[in-house]
């Protein structure tokens, strides 16, 4: 299929054509234009595509097109979604692209009373978004019902089964009618994801827009190699770079990112932090900030940011690289959108180094190093059990970081091995 259509090209109904244009979309993206076509023909479709790629529209303007006016009003349309963010945008994405059209949609997740949500139910909706653990427990709760479900939509699978919500997606499933037209979107594949699509789609066309487990094109990928107690002074120096205009910071544990953000702030560099243990309205704040530019970085773990869907992130910082190699491909995604450019930075420790071996060998490339006053030896050559992570208390002993403020002398001091050693004990002095 020609690539280079149209929205117009695609046989949309006038008030879809109208919200289209006036946010600006022209010419759809690959995903949009391979898919759409095959979904407004009522195909169950099995989706591979990376954050970033236009998926949510994919499928969203032809079930809104598919879709038609009943009364009362009644479910038709459910979408799971593994992140309240990621739902919340899905919800608004209903919003944008159906402005001219009467549908009614709510969203519903955990981490929030639940009494609103249910209010918004029994005054009747017709698209759902949610995430699975709320839902179930709404469905046992018998506020609502799937039994006229005509469009289905299972997003991010793969992030799904990673988070353990396998069994409540099976529990879902069960109830939907028999008949419906059903999508299924994951930027990997494995044998268990596989398994679930067949078991949920009938005759699938099938759609890769990007290769699995490749990054972004666009995405220039550095790596850092630093010791652990100088990432934070590292961090801090590349944040002083004007042309890091809106960056995302990603770390591996919740403690971590609160820490991360904290000290920015004391370095007069507006940040948030984002995690699982921060409550609703705190993330949808920080994102809110993030993307108006309130605040320059946002601190995130992984699976806080998976349903961040915000363009015009100049630079993604790895402050620790995953254990989980596609979880970096997930990460260095959420710059370089929509055919943008993009920078990945990653710094890597020396009990980091295994990673980023996996990390190199799953994107088939070497990340260019980059030169820098913190630069470790030590991370760079780690091999062995010095690659690889110590025992959890002895990593947290060691992973803990002091930033001292940055005078102009300590900027231009010479990080060399052997004054590194002689700072190194001083601390263990110290504490």
């Amino acid at each position: 299929m020609d690539r280079k259509i149209s929205f117009k090209d695609l046989k949309l109904i006038p008030p879809l054509e109208k919200a289209l244009t006036k946010e600006g979309y022209i010419i759809p993206t690959p995903i949009q234009s391979e898919s759409i076509p095959s979904l407004l023909l009522g195909k169950d479709l099995i989706g591979i595509a990376q954050t970033g790629t236009g998926k949510t529209a994919a499928f969203v303007v032809p079930i809104l097109q598919r879709m038609t006016e009943k009364y009362p009003r009644e479910i038709k349309t459910l979408v799971i979604t593994p992140t309240r963010e990621l739902a919340a945008q899905i919800g608004e994405s209903f919003r944008t692209y159906g402005m001219f059209l009467k549908f009614k949609h709510t969203v519903i997740f955990g981490g929030v009373k639940q009494g609103r949500q249910v209010q918004a139910l029994s005054n009747g909706v017709d698209i759902l978004v949610a995430t699975p653990g709320r839902l179930l427990d709404l469905l046992n709760q018998r506020k609502l019902t799937l039994k006229n479900i005509e469009f289905f939509v299972l997003d991010e699978a793969d992030r799904m089964l990673d988070m353990g919500f396998i069994h409540d997606i099976k529990k879902i499933i069960a109830q939907l009618p028999h008949k419906r037209q059903s999508l299924f979107f994951s930027a990997t594949m494995s044998p268990t994801i596989n398994s679930l699509a067949n078991s949920l789609l009938k005759n699938p066309i099938h759609i890769e827009v990007t290769p699995q487990a490749t990054t972004v094109e666009n995405v220039k990928q550095r790596i850092f190699f630093v010791d652990q107690n100088s990432k934070i002074n590292l961090l801090i120096n590349l944040l002083k770079h004007e042309h890091l205009t809106s960056v995302l910071v990603f770390t591996r544990t919740k403690h971590r990112a609160n820490k991360v953000a904290l000290i920015l702030k004391k370095n007069s560099i507006s940040s948030d932090a984002i995690h699982g243990n921060k409550s609703q309205n705190a993330r949808t704040k920080a994102i809110k900030d993030f993307k108006t530019g309130k605040i320059k970085v946002l601190v995130a773990t992984d699976i806080a940011a998976r349903g961040i869907d915000i363009d015009n992130i100049s630079h993604v910082i790895n402050f620790e690289l995953p254990n989980e190699p596609e979880s970096y491909v997930h990460r260095i995604g959420r710059t370089a959108r929509a055919g943008t450019d993009g920078t990945a930075f990653s710094f890597c420790a020396a009990e980091e180094r295994s990673y980023l071996n996996d990390i190199e060998k799953l994107i088939k490339q070497k990340i260019e190093v980059m030169d820098h006053d913190f630069h470790s030896e030590t991370a760079k050559n780690a091999v062995g059990s010095a690659a690889k992570p110590p025992p959890k208390n002895s990593y947290r002993r060691n992973s803990t970081f002091k930033h001292k403020s940055n005078s102009s002398s300590e900027n231009k001091r010479s990080y060399s091995k052997n004054k590194f050693r002689s700072k190194k004990k001083h601390r263990s002095k110290r504490r």
